[in-house]
């Protein structure tokens, strides 16, 4: 199985807390495991805000866990116009729009993904 990251996964991964195990096990079992760029400037932005305070950069975080990055590319801002408006928020659309285009399974607890057609595993 291949997975990507919701941002709020990666963070709580990286803190060793919060996640079901159903989470767990299957990161530890895919077969890849991505973290987007969009979560990176997602934290970039949260931590300016003073939202976020990480303990290393997320470059570290998915260099020491194993995981990939996923650059965000063309064809993923163009299915995000092709996504339904279920969501508002613009990282999280962006992510749904990069898992159904990469055919990922995403990790996520927020409940607003499963409008859309994603294989989902709840974190």
């Amino acid at each position: 199985m291949r997975i990507l990251l919701d941002t709020h996964v990666l963070i709580w991964w990286d803190e060793g807390a919060r996640l079901h195990q159903e989470a767990k096990r299957a990161i530890r079992d895919a077969d890849q495991v991505y973290v987007s760029a969009v979560s990176g400037w997602e934290i970039a932005i949260k931590t300016s805000l003073g939202r976020l305070r990480p303990t290393r950069t997320v470059a570290a975080a998915i260099a020491q866990s194993g995981f990939e990055e996923l650059p965000l590319r063309l064809r993923h801002a163009e299915a995000v116009g092709r996504l339904p408006a279920h969501h508002e928020d613009p990282f999280d659309r962006m992510l749904a729009a990069q898992a159904q285009a990469e055919g990922l399974t995403f990790v996520t607890r927020d409940p607003a993904f499963q409008a859309y057609r994603l294989r989902l595993v709840r974190a």
